[in-house]
């Protein structure tokens, strides 16, 4: 008798419509990258989805390239919320292909920003700074800081990607030829440690940089017009490379910038695959964030605490009303 009653309300339950709660996320691992936006992006959306969407989510350490790997050939993690896809693309699409990822979405909705920059104070001064020919004819005003009758661009860290595509840039663009020098910053802290120091004291600064990153968010820069549009493929095939013999000037193309998930993740919580495909910040908002996090020596969980309260503006676009009720009520 106690068997078939069990029985019984077995299959009386398993007659039950599925709740509005059950969206068979189950549990869910978020790569958590070692960079602070990555980790920023990587914290939001563990507690959205965990109190938001009913997911059982877990962070993992994480870095582009094992990542990217792990996912396409083990399943996991289920999702690399912030992945800069260039750095990989034949291989996500090989893991598309057998239908083991997809791309959810983007994380950064202009893509990452590369390109040329000057403070915005020197073109209050001197607004034909704005282009590379006012640059140009303007060297003097950019004094190397080793040989005053040189004049400094600050170029990307040795041994970096953008070491290759700024030189590259910086032989198309005849920068040379108007009296400019490389400076090798040394690392990225000394490139930022040059750009601080410039704006602290209203010198002049001419160089690499990308966004979204804290130092963009902390200080006004402009970035400088190339007056020759942007060449995607030639930027692929020659700007990119080492081997770029007849590089040609053109503006950086924006980077994609993807979450990236498992297609098993995919397929069995569409709800929460929804919310990554909604997610997404612009260059500003998120060069606001990095700032903050800087000021305040911010981790990406604190740093997400801080903006789930402060910036419901932007996350409560991104999910259904009842969803956000539960993520404030978590909060």
């Amino acid at each position: 008798m106690y068997k078939r009653l069990l029985s019984a309300a077995i299959l009386s339950l398993s007659a039950l419509p599925a709740s509005a709660d059950d969206h068979h996320c189950g549990k869910v691992t978020i790569a958590d990258m070692n960079w602070n936006s990555a980790s920023l992006i990587a914290n939001i959306d563990q507690f959205i989805l965990e109190h938001g969407y009913g997911c059982d989510a877990e962070l993992v350490p994480g870095d582009t390239m094992p990542t990217g790997t792990s996912m396409i050939e083990k399943g996991e993690p289920d999702i690399a919320p912030e992945f800069w896809s260039n750095s990989m693309r034949e291989g996500l699409q090989r893991g598309i292909d057998e239908g083991r990822v997809r791309y959810a979405g983007s994380a950064f909705v202009e893509g990452g920003e590369e390109g040329f920059w000057i403070p915005r104070y020197m073109v209050e001064k001197h607004p034909e700074l704005k282009t590379i020919s006012g640059i140009k004819a303007n060297a003097d005003l950019f004094p190397h800081p080793e040989d005053a009758s040189k004049s400094a661009f600050y170029g990307c860290p040795a041994g970096w990607s953008c070491q290759i595509t700024s030189e590259n840039q910086f032989e198309a663009l005849e920068l040379a030829d108007s009296g400019f020098e490389i400076v090798d910053p040394g690392s990225g802290a000394g490139l930022a440690g040059s750009i601080a120091k410039a704006y602290e004291r209203e010198e002049a600064w001419f160089g690499y940089y990308w966004a979204p990153t804290a130092v963009l968010g902390k200080y006004d820069m402009v970035k400088v017009d190339f007056e020759t549009g942007t060449d995607v493929q030639h930027y692929k095939d020659c700007i990119t490379s080492n081997d770029c013999m007849n590089p040609q000037a053109t503006m950086y193309p924006a980077a994609d910038v993807d979450t990236v998930v498992t297609e098993r993740f995919a397929t069995r919580a569409p709800e929460a695959l929804t919310y990554l495909k909604e997610r997404g910040f612009t260059n500003d908002q998120m060069n606001g964030l990095l700032a903050w996090m800087e000021e305040n020596q911010a981790d990406g969980e604190y740093a997400m605490t801080n903006f789930l309260i402060n910036h419901e503006d932007i996350w409560t676009q991104w999910v259904p009303s009842d969803v956000a009720e539960k993520v404030k009520d978590a909060l």
